[in-house]
């Protein structure tokens, strides 16, 4: 309280008055006592551009005022406890940061997903957009069914040809054209599903991928289609306007999933969801153990390798007849992945578990001018995994540190796991291995020889860290906006002070200051997106006797207006330097722990504050995005300045 007391004694009692009931989110006060009708003295409003101006507010209108329970408006007897008491009565349930209502890892990054993306989708792994991944042997498509031409029909793999035609069938699958690249999931698994749900710019990607430990596929009941069982389950969402990601996966001390029902999102439906966050807590995996970014990390949410079993990659070209007959089309659809694009992973229970991965983590630009003129690699795992797949090559660094030869034995071990479970078809006549090549890129049908071997390891050494200035390294993940940034898209209008009379019984030395102002939250294009909040600093002084306006120095500075260094007082108010501070304030009718109606309009704040007779208030606005990860919170640096004179004549 020593802060108070300094506060008081530099700027007065009344200027804690002033100052504390200006802060959260928009709220349009109801009275607990006292409405002005018919009043003589008519309402002053003010802003920066045009000072204090009387409003047009015709005489005989109802203006509602608000007079806190249990607290007087005399100087005398208000300190900065009891007016932070009032600032609460006066504007209940506006004063709260998104995602704050539960401390379990789990539902606060479901919390965190909604502020930033929306709502988020069932993971309906049985929806009727689901996609089933195919699996193909030898350039035939294979599947688990029983074989009717054994006696009892025992389940067997099924090979069928581009016409749909049963070539053969066999007992055992030990290798296939296109084996996973996880390292971590079976190889050569079947009927696992996919599902894309498209909500504007948001996307959610659902995988429910059949694996097993032994990562072998057998004629097990499991492996077959109509089985609902699996054993991963992962949940991605994407914003592709503003590039944030983040990212969900099964919990590992569950064996099995089922995809018959489909799985609540984490965090529940919404923040009273009580029994869907609960249910969600048993579904999702609270530790991140998955390192989910060191695959998905090339500006997109997909990894587009052959066994996920697009058109465009994987075949002879994207029209070729296998290509028509047994691939999944276009389902994950092309994307540009340029270096510079903006891509950030949300969620701060993600982000503390990887934090040294993500701010490590570098783009690359091939050095031979062959692999990155389309899209992006990473010295995450697109490099150092997916690429020396694509190019055949086995991933090598020229002069190793300790660490890096480490990395690069357990990669190498990873690579010959796969090779080892690849058709000696797709290498041979199938032609559709190495999957990449220069100039051409996945198109293998004009016969471009790969890549030399030369030119691989120049680019290896660039993908595992090991080049120079030639590897053009630059981080892949880039940093939260803040609000009002440049092509951040969002912004804060109409901002406004309207001094209103003192309610009927009030001491007539106290004035009712009403502070409005929209914001528009656009940045991703999300109508309910809720990760902004409006900090509010406050500082007061004498009129002075020229009644000019106030010079941008004094009011409160943008460091205090951040809090960063703010000493609490009560609730959402506190003490920051020679300020008073009210921190995250929501928009007009956006209680605590709710989830905001969808809008792209700006929102409307407002919030009644008490003020004194023939005194200034000064005012500084700051939107204040909370971002989610590692970073905590970024600010506007834009100046939204308001000031209100209120000037009352000699007071009786």
């Amino acid at each position: 309280m020593r802060a108070v007391a300094l506060i008081a004694a530099v700027l007065g009692i009344a200027f804690l008055l002033l100052s504390g009931t200006i802060g959260h989110e928009a709220f349009v006060s109801t009275p607990l006592a006292g409405e002005r009708q018919g009043s003589d003295q008519a309402d002053v409003i003010c802003s920066k551009a045009s000072g204090c101006v009387v409003s047009q507010l015709p005489r005989g209108s109802a203006v509602k005022l608000l007079r806190p329970r249990g607290v007087a408006f005399t100087p005398a007897e208000l300190d900065g406890k009891s007016f932070a008491e009032a600032v609460t009565r006066w504007n209940p349930d506006i004063f709260w940061a998104p995602a704050s209502k539960s401390t379990d890892v789990l539902t606060r990054s479901g919390d965190e997903a909604r502020a930033v993306f929306g709502p988020i989708p069932a993971g309906d792994c049985d929806s009727p957009q689901m996609k089933v991944i195919p699996l193909e042997v030898d350039g035939n498509v294979v599947d688990l069914k029983p074989n009717p031409t054994k006696p009892g029909s025992p389940l067997e793999f099924e090979h069928r040809n581009e016409n749909g035609e049963v070539v053969k069938w066999t007992a055992t699958l030990p290798r296939c054209d296109k084996p996973s690249l996880t390292g971590s999931s079976t190889y050569c698994g079947l009927n696992s599903r996919a599902v894309r749900v498209v909500r504007g710019n948001v996307e959610w990607l659902f995988l429910c991928r059949k694996s097993n430990i032994s990562q072998e596929v057998s004629t097990d009941p499991y492996w077959t289609r109509s089985d609902p069982r699996f054993s991963v389950f992962g949940t991605i969402g994407f914003n592709r306007k503003s590039g944030e990601i983040i990212f969900f996966d099964g919990r590992k001390d569950q064996r099995e999933f089922d995809w018959s029902k489909p799985f609540v999102p984490p965090g529940g439906r919404n923040y009273s969801d009580d029994v869907g966050r609960v249910a969600a807590e048993k579904i999702y995996d609270p530790t991140f153990q998955i390192s989910c970014h060191a695959c998905h990390d090339n500006k997109s949410p997909y990894v587009i390798d052959p066994h996920i079993e697009q058109s465009r990659v994987g075949f002879g070209s994207a029209l070729d007849s296998k290509s028509t007959a047994f691939s999944l089309g276009d389902f994950l659809p092309r994307r540009p992945r340029l270096p510079g694009a903006p891509f950030r992973v949300v969620g701060t229970g993600y982000t503390s578990t990887y934090p040294n991965e993500l701010g490590q983590a570098r783009t690359v630009e091939d050095p031979t001018g062959n692999c990155t003129s389309c899209h992006t690699l990473t010295t995450q795992i697109t490099g150092r995994r997916f690429a020396a797949d694509a190019v055949g090559y086995e991933p090598t660094v020229t002069s190793p540190t300790w660490v890096q030869l480490l990395e690069l034995h357990e990669e190498q071990t990873v690579y010959a796991g796969i090779e080892a479970h690849r058709t000696d078809w797709a290498i041979g006549s199938g032609g559709i291995h190495p999957w990449m090549v220069p100039g051409s890129g996945n198109d293998l049908s004009s016969g471009t020889p790969r890549l030399s071997l030369e030119d691989w390891r120049k680019l290896s050494d660039c993908l595992w860290g090991a080049g120079g200035s030639e590897c053009g390294y630059r981080p892949l993940y880039t940093r939260c906006p803040a609000p009002e940034a440049q092509d951040e898209g969002s912004s804060l209008a109409d901002a406004e002070i309207r001094v209103l009379p003192p309610p009927p019984g009030e001491d007539v030395r106290t004035r009712v200051l009403r502070v409005s102002w929209t914001f528009r939250n656009s940045y991703g294009g999300v109508p309910e997106r809720d990760d902004i909040r409006i900090n509010v600093a406050v500082s007061a002084g004498t009129i002075p006797a020229n009644g000019d306006p106030p010079q941008s120095g004094e009011y409160p500075s943008i460091e205090q207006a951040k809090g960063t260094s703010v000493e609490a007082i009560s609730g959402p108010v506190g003490s920051a330097g020679s300020s008073l501070l009210i921190e995250n304030v929501s928009f007009a009718g956006h209680k605590k722990w709710s989830d905001p109606p969808p809008s792209m309009s700006p929102r409307t704040f407002q919030i009644d504050l008490p003020g004194e007779c023939n005194r200034r208030t000064l005012v500084r606005l700051v939107p204040k995005r909370f971002c989610f990860d590692q970073s905590q919170a970024a600010f506007s640096e834009a100046d939204h300045l308001i000031y209100a004179d209120v000037q009352c004549g000699e007071l009786q």
